[in-house]
């Protein structure tokens, strides 16, 4: 039986990354994959997903050309299956690359379902298809699913294909003309955003009286009404109940409302992937069924680690990227933590949404006394050039203790490619005085942090 320093179970943005590093390292590292490498978000989620996105951005600038004095001819048409096409290029490109970098740095790719067998004195027993091999240590970086809830008719939707997760809508090659997407969240937005964009009639039913879970209320209230303009209905405060034959059904407020659909979106969150990998063989703990993990990445075994979706801490795909970091430095006797207090999140539609740390009310519900300002991204001048629809606004939150900036939620265009400057402010706790000494470039849309410190 083959020994490894380290076996690495799921190929995904934690396992692939973690394996690099300690393939780096000089460690003897295997990473097993049941199915793609680069998993959910390189495969079928963030990066397939931005392509429709930023061919729904092109369509759109095409449709609106007159407001910058550009004359275009007629509207706009997607092409929807040169867009697949085109997704699937970028994907298999990138797919190559992550393999390319576990080659180089002498990592054992092995394409199988992998499970823990148990513990032995010199390490952890993992079967690999049929082969099976010694780990010194593990790390656990099996991803997350799409949670399917016991909703009557539901199960035949999936089956049927009338019903869609993200996975399968992102190989749709025909446009269907309504759209129902069943969850509010970060993903159902992001693809509400592009199928109303290419001309889809789209509705999206929440069960929460918001849209975006977490989001500034601000943010999510003004990013709504922006949508609405391109024709989205928000069926909000409503419970789906049921899916028949060419619809959702749903109640709101007692009274029992259908919404027909060509297909439908299941968008309502996701779930560690922690059954059938023999988690239980060895004992990993395991909290709402995710694995339970410290700062330093360790379960409650030793030698065991989890990172990504699979500890359920914060599922995204740059959180796990830093995670596989932390737990590859502990491995190699480096002192390192994980903190999850300065994570960015971006909300992918047109206009973006970039946020990160506090809102205004989780840190009065932590009992943080803030202060918070909130201004129109008009302050910036790039901004007020390159858009018409003026909508964008910049909110920070500061702690009047410490005078450091702990929360900042942007809607405008390229929020999130500027909100890890903010990020690094929160995370270094920058004083407000020294934010005020740091010179941004003009005229830029990342500005508006410094009009907004000003402002405050």
């Amino acid at each position: 039986m083959e020994s490894f320093d380290l076996i690495v179970i799921g190929g995904g943005p934690g396992g692939y990354l973690a394996a690099e590093r300690a393939g780096h390292a000089g460690l003897k590292t295997m990473v097993v994959e049941k199915r793609e490498f680069g998993g959910v978000c390189l495969n079928e989620g963030c990066v397939p997903s931005k392509t429709f996105l930023n061919s729904a951005k092109v369509a759109d600038y095409a449709n609106h050309a007159a407001n910058y004095g550009v004359k275009v001819e007629g509207r706009a048409v997607v092409d929807q299956k040169f867009v697949v096409e085109r997704k699937n290029s970028v994907v298999k490109m990138l797919v190559s690359g992550v393999k390319a970098a576990l080659k180089k740095n002498k990592v054992v790719m092995k394409s199988a379902t992998a499970f823990i067998e148990g513990k032995e004195q010199d390490g952890y027993v993992v079967r690999a298809g049929e082969e099976k091999f010694l780990a010194k240590r593990l790390i656990i970086a099996t991803g997350s699913m799409p949670v399917i809830p016991p909703i009557e008719g539901l199960k035949e939707g999936v089956e049927s294909g009338f019903v869609l997760t993200n996975k399968e809508i992102l190989d749709l090659t025909e446009l269907p003309k309504e759209l129902v997407v069943i969850g509010g969240g970060v993903i159902g937005l992001e693809l509400t955003s592009y199928f109303s964009s290419v001309g889809v009639k789209v509705t999206v039913v929440e069960m929460l009286d918001k849209i975006a879970g977490p989001t500034e209320k601000e943010i999510s209230s003004i990013l709504q009404k922006t949508l609405e303009k391109k024709g989205v209905v928000f069926d909000l405060g409503c419970k789906v109940t049921g899916i028949d034959k060419d619809g959702v059904v749903f109640e709101r407020n007692g009274k029992v409302e259908k919404v027909k659909a060509d297909k439908i979106l299941l968008s309502i969150g996701r779930r560690a992937v922690t059954k059938d990998i023999g988690l239980e063989n060895i004992g990993v703990n395991l909290e709402r069924g995710a694995i339970v993990t410290d700062d330093k990445m360790q379960t409650n075994v030793a030698n065991v680690y989890a990172v990504g979706d699979v500890n359920g801490k914060v599922m995204l795909a740059h959180t796990a990227y830093r995670e596989a970091e932390v737990a590859v430095n502990n491995i190699l006797g480096k002192k390192d933590i994980m903190r999850y207090n300065a994570i960015p999140s971006v909300i992918y539609t047109n206009p973006e949404v970039g946020a990160v740390g506090e809102t205004e009310e989780s840190a009065k519900q932590k009992g943080i006394d803030v202060k918070c300002v909130s201004i129109p991204m008009t302050y910036s001048g790039r901004y007020v050039a390159e858009n018409t629809d003026l909508v964008g606004v910049c909110k920070l939150v500061i702690n009047k203790k410490t005078n450091t900036l702990i929360g900042a939620h942007i809607l405008g265009s390229y929020a999130g490619e500027f909100i890890v400057a903010v990020s690094a402010m929160i995370d270094l706790e920058v004083d407000i005085e020294n934010i005020k000494k740091l010179v941004f470039p003009h005229p830029t849309v990342c500005e508006i942090v410094r009009e907004a410190i000003f402002q405050a």
